[in-house]
């Protein structure tokens, strides 16, 4: 008898599992597209994404995702004002962002990512190299559980989702895809239009800051490098931890150990700026802004009308004093309106008319992708599928390519 229940035993263990893998396969055949178009438009490795989507979400299968299609356990925070449901994870009843689509989810976890400060040294590391980006979340703070990168990478590893970031970069031919168990082939041309596609943002310039304690704006901040602590430093300067995390509007949630070097403020910014204005430089998002210029987060979206709007556009002047006159330019916007040229072929350009077209002819060289094109020149692989009249990711060396200057 004992034996007999041993072998029902092991059985069901062996069931449970298979079925927990076929919810896993079901969900990457389900969402694999979604994660392709995501990493053409933001840059995150769509081998991270389905991971971190399998993972958070079980698979498709937590009460969370039933009830909210929130695939990634994105909180509501303060600058959330779309829909919202209530569920117990780190505390009973916490607020959690509710989505009407799977996709829209998805859209939101890489513009998360992008727009948040403490991830952008992420958009620096190689996205084929899935181990470092596995480690990097954690180490920014994404996740407290000290086994996550080893779970991403597992996942990754166990269902050979690194195919779909080489597919999304154009290294290999959607044809190629090692499908998982029953599903269909990528096809990344009919799938779920989401966003217009843009690269990474644009790295942001380094600033020298004066070693131990300053002030910007008449109060009291550091320049603390990657990896220090916030403990620590709240215990140098005799505050509560809670206190500098209110200061530097972070989060109870966030990491304890900075994910890369920024100034964290000893003292409680001020409502205004010192300065007038500020012109937005290129890779600076919001929380950049307020953070160099000493002025809160709350008042410098107040200011220039940017509640849950997005991030300004590179050269637009934020008011740092006193209400602006109307919203300035946002990056998406001015990425939508940037009108696309005419087409001209390589044989139509010669000398006497490139100046009037503003393009250059870009020769292909061994190994190069149309994403590794895109990057180089600052524009989408979609721009340049479209100046080139390409309507595969295939390329040949020595192959002639249109690309116009911005």
């Amino acid at each position: 008898m004992k034996r007999l229940l041993v072998v029902i035993a092991i059985f069901a263990v062996q069931g449970l599992k298979a079925q927990r893998n076929s919810d896993v396969v079901d969900y990457i055949n389900t969402y694999k597209e979604i994660a392709i178009r995501e990493m053409q438009r933001s840059g995150i490795p769509a081998s991270i994404t389905l991971a971190q989507g399998i993972h958070e979400s079980m698979a498709g299968k937590s009460d969370l995702v039933i009830k909210s299609n929130n695939h990634f356990g994105i909180k509501c925070r303060d600058e959330w004002k779309g829909e919202r449901v209530y569920h117990d994870d780190d505390a009973r009843g916490e607020c959690f962002r509710s989505y009407t689509k799977a996709e829209q989810s998805y859209v939101d976890h890489s513009d998360f990512l992008k727009n948040g400060s403490r991830y952008a040294f992420l958009f620096q590391i190689d996205p084929t190299d899935y181990s470092q980006w596995a480690y990097g979340l954690k180490k920014a703070g994404y996740a407290t559980n000290p086994k996550y990168p080893q779970i991403l990478i597992k996942y990754i590893e166990d269902y050979n989702l690194q195919q779909y970031t080489l597919i999304a970069m154009g290294k290999l031919s959607p044809k190629d895809e090692i499908l998982a168990g029953g599903g269909k082939p990528v096809s990344i041309s009919n799938g779920v239009a989401i966003q217009e596609i843009k690269l990474p943002a644009t790295p942001k310039a380094p600033v020298d800051y004066p070693i131990g304690q300053f002030t910007i704006n008449r109060t009291r901040v550091i320049y603390a490098k990657a990896g220090a602590s916030l403990l620590g430093i709240a215990k140098e300067y005799d505050i509560s931890l809670k206190h500098l995390l209110d200061f530097n509007e972070m989060d109870e949630e966030d990491d304890d150990v900075l994910g890369q070097d920024q100034l964290v403020f000893v003292q409680r910014k001020r409502k205004s700026g010192e300065n007038e204005f500020h012109e937005v430089k290129p890779g600076e998002t919001l929380y950049d802004i307020c953070q160099s210029e000493g002025i809160r987060l709350e008042s410098l979206i107040n200011y220039n009308h940017l509640q849950n709007e997005g991030e300004p556009a590179v050269g637009e002047k934020l008011y740092l004093q006193d209400k602006a006159p109307e919203r300035p330019k946002l990056a998406k916007d001015v990425v939508m309106e940037t009108p696309k040229p005419p087409v001209v072929t390589p044989d139509q350009i010669t000398p006497g008319n490139s100046s009037a077209v503003t393009a250059s002819l870009h020769i292909v060289q061994e190994k190069e992708t149309l994403y590794s094109i895109a990057k180089k020149y600052s524009i989408t692989v979609e721009q340049l599928k479209d100046w080139n009249k390409l309507t595969g990711n295939g390329l040949k060396t020595g192959q002639e390519l249109v690309i116009y200057k911005n």
